[in-house]
C-alpha cells in the first residue's frame, strides 16, 4: 500500500512526497488504519522500521492544527530520540500548522516553558522532564487526545515504569493511546491491560524485524585478540562506516583511544558524556567527519541513522533481543548491511540462545589465510 492511497490531508501527502516516501512500510500499512478510527495500538516495531509516522501521521491528520492546547503526546526514553520524533513529525506536517516540540532534560527549562506558552499541538518528551514541567504547571495535559509510548520497553528497562503510570493517570478519561515495543514483556502487557482497553496488537514476529538483507557473521577469538582483531576487519572488510557496540563505557573510551592510535578516525559515546558532547557526536557521525562510532547500547538506543553499512558487536550482548537492537542500525529502507559478533570461546553459549529465537543464518566467518588472529 501506498500512503496515496490512505485517506489522509493533502498537505501531509505533499510532505511525505518530498521526503521520497511511497510505499508503507508493514508496521504503518497495519497500525495506521486502526489508529484512525481511534483504537489503542499495541505495536511491536524497533527503530528504523517507519514507526514514526505510524503515530505520527494519525496525529497530524487527528489532532486540531489550530488548537493552541497540548492534544497529542509522545513520550520517548532519550533525549536524542526525543529530538529526533520531533524533527519527524514536523517534516511530515510542515504544510499544516500542527508545531511538535521537543521536552527533555539536560537542557534549560526556558525555550521549552516558552514554547508550552506559546501554543503547541504535539509534544515530545523524556519521562523526567514531561514529570518536572506537569509538577511545576507549565505542562497541561487535560486535553490530550492521543499519546504514543515509544520504545516502552527500554524506558521501563531504564526504570520509568512509574514514571509512564503517572503520566498516563494525567490523561483525560477519553483519550487514544499507542505503545510501541521491540520486545512484549510482562510490564508491557499489564500497563497495556490497565491503560489501553481493546487494544489492536500488531505483532510482528522477530524475523520480520530483523532484516533479512543483513549478512551475519560470528567470529571466535581469544580476549586478547580483540582489538587486533577488529583492526583486521576493519581493514580487510574496507569499513568506511560502521557503529561498534561495547557493553562498557570503559571499553567504549579505551577502544576509541586505540583505533585513534592506529590512524583509524572513531568517537566514542556513551551515558557520561554531556548533551552537547553527545549530539557532537552524533552530528560528526552523520555528516562523515568519522568514519566509526564506537557506543555502548544505553547510548545508541533508539537513534534513527541511516546509511549506515556494517556493525561489529564488539562485545556480544547479555539479552538476545538487544542483539536485534543492535543490527537492526543496518539494511534499513531496502538496503543491504553486514553484522559481526565478536565471541570469546566461553560466550558460545549466549551466541547459540541468538540463534535460537532467529531463523535467519548467522555464519562463521572463515577468515582467509592472510589474516591473522
Amino acid at each position: 500500500m501506498e500512503f496515496k492511497d490512505i485517506q489522509i490531508k493533502d498537505e501531509i501527502k505533499k510532505a511525505i512526497n518530498d521526503l521520497d516516501f511511497e510505499e508503507m512500510f508493514p508496521i504503518q500499512e497495519n497500525a495506521i488504519p486502526p489508529m484512525m478510527e481511534g483504537k489503542n495500538v499495541l505495536g511491536q516495531a524497533k527503530t528504523g522500521t517507519g514507526k514514526t509516522a505510524a503515530f505520527g501521521v494519525p496525529m497530524l491528520q487527528m489532532l486540531d492544527p489550530d488548537s493552541k492546547n497540548v492534544e497529542g503526546l509522545v513520550v520517548a526514553p532519550t533525549r536524542e530520540l526525543a529530538q529526533q520524533i520531533t524533527d519527524d513529525i514536523n517534516s511530515y506536517g510542515k504544510y499544516l500548522k500542527t508545531e511538535a516540540t521537543a521536552i527533555y532534560g539536560g537542557v534549560s527549562y526556558n525555550p521549552q516553558i516558552n514554547a508550552l506558552k506559546r501554543g503547541v499541538t504535539i509534544v515530545v518528551g523524556t519521562p523526567g522532564r514531561l514529570i518536572d514541567l506537569i509538577k511545576k504547571g507549565h505542562l497541561d495535559l487535560r486535553h490530550v487526545k492521543m499519546v504514543a509510548l515509544d520504545e516502552a520497553d527500554r524506558m521501563f528497562d531504564m526504570g520509568f515504569y512509574d514514571d509512564i503510570e503517572y503520566i498516563l493517570r494525567k490523561l483525560p478519561k477519553k483519550r487514544q493511546i499507542s505503545l510501541w515495543s521491540a520486545t512484549f514483556d510482562e510490564r508491557t502487557m499489564i500497563l497495556s491491560k490497565q491503560f489501553m482497553p481493546d487494544f489492536v496488537e500488531v505483532n510482528m514476529s522477530r524475523d520480520e524485524i530483523s532484516n533479512l538483507d543483513i549478512t551475519q557473521y560470528y567470529i571466535v577469538m581469544a580476549h586478547h585478540e580483540k582489538r587486533r582483531t577488529l583492526k583486521e576487519v576493519i581493514e580487510f572488510f574496507d569499513v568506511d562506516r560502521c557503529i561498534i557496540f561495547c557493553r562498557t563505557k570503559y571499553t567504549v573510551d579505551r577502544l576509541a583511544s586505540y583505533l585513534k592510535k592506529n590512524n583509524i578516525p572513531a568517537e566514542p559515546i556513551h551515558g557520561d558524556y554531556s548533551q552537547n558532547r553527545r549530539q557532537r557526536v552524533l552530528n560528526g557521525f552523520r555528516d562523515d567527519n568519522f568514519e566509526l562510532m564506537i557506543a555502548t547500547e544505553v547510548a545508541a538506543r533508539g537513534l534513527d541513522i541511516d546509511d549506515v553499512p556494517f556493525i561489529i558487536n564488539y562485545d556480544i550482548p547479555d539479552d538476545p533481543n538487544m542483539y536485534f537492537h543492535r543490527i537492526g542500525r543496518t539494511a534499513r529502507a531496502g538496503k543491504k548491511g553486514t553484522a559481526i559478533t565478536f565471541v570469546l570461546p566461553d560466550q558460545e553459549l549466549e551466541l547459540e540462545r541468538i540463534k535460537a529465537i532467529t531463523t535467519t543464518e548467522i555464519e562463521k566467518w572463515s577468515p582467509p589465510p592472510s589474516f591473522l588472529f
